[in-house]
């Protein structure tokens, strides 16, 4: 009996724990179709940026994480040069568990065309980003709305619009 209760227990933490370590996985999905899954380890082993923005509370946030531009260099997608021509037709699909979707322009992530920042988040205020917003939402400095401001991203999908 004591046995079968301690297979038990250990059972329901092997799952909790798989099922936890899986919520702060991210996929990339690249033009060449073959998914990434970043890990959170991964993710932190990038250059972090901190920005300061203003959410719907109003009042200044400090949020941290990476570029989405180092993350998407991390699965290959290139920057510079190479954004030119038919590559200016791509775009980023960002997606969030709840199955809310956004796009961003691949140009608006290259310092080559723009100064601001997108950030993939997953600290606020020096703080894990909480059940609601995290582990990782899309922050955009200076954006007159958030629309794009995604929480609880799960993919990153770059796609050609024809």
């Amino acid at each position: 009996m004591k046995r079968r209760f301690l297979f038990s227990a250990l059972m329901f933490a092997l799952v909790f724990a798989s099922g936890a370590v899986q919520c702060q996985q991210l996929t990339l999905q690249t033009d060449s179709g073959k998914p990434l899954v970043l890990s959170r380890a991964d993710l932190e082993a990038l250059p972090h940026v901190k920005v300061i923005a203003t959410d719907h509370s109003s009042s200044p946030v400090n949020f941290e994480g990476v570029t989405l531009k180092s993350v998407l260099e991390k699965a290959g997608v290139t920057f510079g040069d190479s954004m030119k021509g038919k590559r200016l037709t791509n775009c980023l699909l960002v997606e969030a568990a709840d199955g809310y979707r956004v796009v961003i322009a691949l140009p608006e992530l290259d310092p080559a065309f723009t100064d601001k920042q997108t950030v993939l988040a997953f600290l606020r205020d020096g703080k894990p980003l909480g059940e609601k917003e995290g582990p990782y939402r899309i922050v955009i400095p200076d954006e007159k709305r958030m629309a794009r401001w995604v929480r609880q991203v799960t993919t990153l999908k770059i796609v050609d619009v024809q």
